[in-house]
C-alpha cells in the first residue's frame, strides 16, 4: 500500500513523538534495568530501548500492517508492499546511560532503492532532524529550519566525527588515522548527533565502521537530502551498514575516501 510523503512524513512524527514519551522518563532516571547483549564488549539494551520500539511497532502494526519493520530489538517483520520502517529506539545506549545526550531517535522509511526519509530526533534536547521527499529540516528550541551541509573541501579545513577511538578492526582504525591526522578537529562520542550536525552544517566528515542498517538508514536520507554524501569506504551504497563515510562537500569526500583506501 502506497502513502503520500505528506502523510509518511506526519507518521514519522507520530513514531518520534511515541518513541521519545517512552523513553524520556527514563533518561538520567535514577534506576533503569540494562542487558548487556554483547557476546564481546559491553553492548547495552534498556527497558527504554525496548518501550520505545514496542511503542512505535504498536502504531505500524495498527496503521501500515502490510509494510515491513526492521528494528534494532525486535527484528524484522516481513511486509507486501515494498516498504519498510527502520527503527532503532535508542542509537546510542551508552551516552543515554552515562546521561549525556548524544543519543537519538532513528527512523527511517525505505523502499527497494534505500531510504526514501529519515527523522534523527532527540526528545530531550527537543530537536528533530527531518531529511528526504525534497528537503531537510529541524525543529527545535531555536525554532524551524532548513537545513543544508557546509563547502569544505579540503581534509586541512575538516572537523570529522566518530563514536568510538577504536574505530571497527585494526585495519580500519589505520585508515581511519590516515584521516584524522590530516583533519583540523576529531571529535569522539558524538553517535547519532554527528549526522545530525553534518546535515545542519556544524561539522564536516563522520567516518564510522561496523554499523547496522537501522543505525545508518535514517541519517542517510537525513545528509542527501541536506545535499551531503553517504557511501561505504569504497564509495558505493552505504544503506546496510558497515563502514560508512558521509561528507558535507563531494571534494573533501573523494579525498577522504582516497585517504582509507591507502
Amino acid at each position: 500500500m502506497p502513502i503520500a510523503p505528506d502523510a509518511a512524513a506526519a507518521l514519522v512524527d507520530r513514531l518520534a513523538d511515541a518513541a521519545g514519551w517512552a523513553i524520556l522518563p527514563w533518561f538520567r532516571a535514577e534506576t533503569l534495568g540494562t542487558t548487556d547483549k554483547g557476546a564481546a564488549g559491553f553492548d547495552p539494551v534498556t527497558e527504554a530501548d525496548r518501550a520505545a520500539e514496542a511503542a512505535m511497532r504498536d502504531i505500524l502494526d495498527a496503521e501500515r500492517p502490510e509494510d515491513g519493520i526492521l528494528g534494532e530489538e525486535f527484528g524484522t517483520r516481513a511486509g507486501r508492499s515494498g516498504l519498510t520502517w527502520v527503527l532503532d529506539p535508542i542509537d546510542g545506549t551508552r551516552a543515554f546511560l552515562c546521561g549525556a545526550p548524544t543519543w537519538g531517535v532513528l527512523i527511517a522509511l525505505s523502499g527497494p532503492e534505500g531510504p526514501l526519509y529519515g527523522v534523527v530526533d532527540q526528545p530531550y534536547t527537543g530537536e528533530r532532524f527531518r531529511g528526504g521527499f525534497g528537503r531537510a529540516t529541524l525543529d527545535g528550541p531555536r525554532g524551524h529550519r532548513a537545513l543544508r551541509v557546509r563547502r569544505c573541501p579540503t581534509l586541512a579545513e575538516a572537523t570529522l566525527a566518530t563514536t568510538y577511538p577504536e574505530v571497527g578492526t585494526a585495519a580500519d582504525q589505520t585508515a581511519f588515522a590516515r584521516v584524522a591526522r590530516e583533519v583540523r578537529l576529531t571529535r569522539y562520542g558524538m553517535d547519532c548527533y554527528a549526522y545530525a550536525m553534518l546535515a545542519a552544517g556544524q561539522i564536516d566528515l563522520v567516518i564510522e565502521a561496523g554499523l547496522a542498517p537501522y543505525d545508518i538508514q535514517a541519517p542517510l536520507a537525513l545528509i542527501e537530502a541536506a545535499g551531503g554524501i553517504v557511501t561505504d569506504w569504497q564509495g558505493g551504497p552505504a544503506q546496510d551498514g558497515g563502514r560508512v563515510l558521509a561528507a558535507g562537500d563531494p571534494e573533501l569526500h573523494r579525498a577522504a575516501l582516497d585517504r582509507l583506501a591507502g
